[in-house]
């Protein structure tokens, strides 16, 4: 007999020390993407106290202030002062930037398919190969209206309310640090039907006492994101159970581009290749195909095609098509999977250039993307959440 489950995701704030190196080297990328469409960066952040260290590899036309644009994301944050844990304008900004293998360029320029037969090299979306090997995974349910996982859309939603209350006034003890965890209960079916946990650490100065902060945080960050559908008498509510947080940022935890990759996607409701997506171009299947695996899981939910779907792909580099491609349901389809996989292979092109040309990714939309998930927004800045495929994918399978 099944019984009910609890699932439990997190997310950070603007102001994690991860989430900081993030938005750095997505913002570093949009600025080179800005000026040189045709740019291929790779670009990982660190910052430990009052260092950032910016290094990777980029090949462009275009000439960026890399230390101009890192103090612009840390100052759009808000950390202008050293007891906030970083200081904009004096923390000091080292960097290592490379240019991009020949090795690697060789075959993301040209796939190794169109090495192998002649044609019109002009033809950019044919000739881009994979700019890596790896595993992609894209998710969707019908969970939330933006069919996303609920623990991971409302530990966002929660995140983005502690970063609100802080900028616009309403908490101004509070500082840019901080994260949130939720725990759902769900049913033997698999539906979620009560909030089990809340857990809030938010970063604060040494003014407030720690019942006020508890109590504002409650009202003006937790309640009014309760979903009304759900069961709350049980709801356990932690908020900063260390009793303080004073030192935050990277002066009280080391951060790194890349380290919040259950953040960026699902919470850790399905599986994950390991790639992070900031700082690097849509060359770069880690973030490309990661996108476009999104795209058709959710139109496949939205479809009614299935209530949950994982879509895995798998590339070489060099290659334009992917070695593998395959569609996991969780036994809620409507169709045989088979016939899944075939649709998905008659309607979609995975080919890293046309993921590029369909989403329009040479564009400066990534510092954007690097908090509060890279799904479930409906930004038009975020392409990939189109649901434009739904009409052919229903004319398909039911004849709509």
């Amino acid at each position: 007999m099944k019984k009910n489950i609890l699932i439990t995701s997190e997310s950070v704030t603007e102001g994690h020390p991860d989430k900081l190196c993030d938005q750095i080297s997505d913002k570093i990328l949009d600025e080179f993407i800005a000026k040189d469409r045709q740019a291929r960066v790779a670009v990982e952040t660190m910052a430990s106290d009052q260092i950032i260290f910016i290094a990777g590899e980029i090949s462009s036309t275009a000439k960026v202030d890399i230390a101009a644009a890192a103090r612009s994301v840390i100052r759009e944050i808000g950390y202008i002062d050293q007891a906030y844990g970083l200081d904009a304008e004096k923390c000091l900004i080292l960097s290592n930037i490379n240019v991009q293998s020949t090795d690697i360029a060789a075959g993301v320029n040209k796939a190794m398919e169109y090495k192998q037969q002649m044609g019109d090299w002009q033809d950019q979306i044919k000739n881009l190969g994979a700019g890596d090997q790896g595993m992609m995974y894209g998710f969707a349910c019908r969970e939330t209206s933006d069919y996303m996982p609920l623990p991971i859309y409302l530990a966002h939603r929660l995140a983005e309310r502690l970063a609100k209350v802080r900028k616009d006034g309403r908490l101004p003890y509070l500082r840019p640090d901080g994260k949130t965890q939720v725990t759902i209960e769900y049913d033997a079916n698999g539906w979620p039907i009560a909030l089990d946990s809340i857990i809030i650490a938010a970063q604060h100065d040494a003014t407030v006492s720690y019942p006020k902060l508890c109590e504002d945080i409650i009202n003006q960050v937790i309640n009014p994101l309760l979903p009304a559908n759900l069961h709350t008498s049980d709801m356990k509510l932690y908020v900063n159970s260390t009793g303080k947080f004073l030192l935050g940022g990277p002066r009280a935890d080391t951060g790194l581009t890349g380290r919040k990759i259950m953040v960026d996607t699902y919470g850790g409701l399905c599986r994950h290749g390991g790639g992070a997506f900031s700082g690097k171009d849509p060359s770069k299947v880690d973030r490309s195909g990661a996108y476009m695996a999104r795209y058709v899981a959710k139109n496949i939910v939205a479809a009614g095609i299935a209530d949950r779907c994982e879509i895995s792909l798998a590339y070489a580099i060099g290659v334009a098509q992917p070695v593998a491609i395959n569609v996991h349901t969780y036994g809620t389809e409507k169709i045989v999977n088979e016939q899944i996989v075939n649709l998905v292979l008659d309607q979609f092109d995975f080919r890293p250039g046309a993921i590029i040309e369909n989403f329009d990714l040479l564009r400066p939309i990534y510092k954007e993307t690097a908090v509060y998930g890279h799904f479930g927004r409906n930004d038009k800045k975020f392409p990939w959440e189109r649901i434009d495929k739904v009409s052919g994918l229903r004319k398909a399978v039911f004849g709509d």
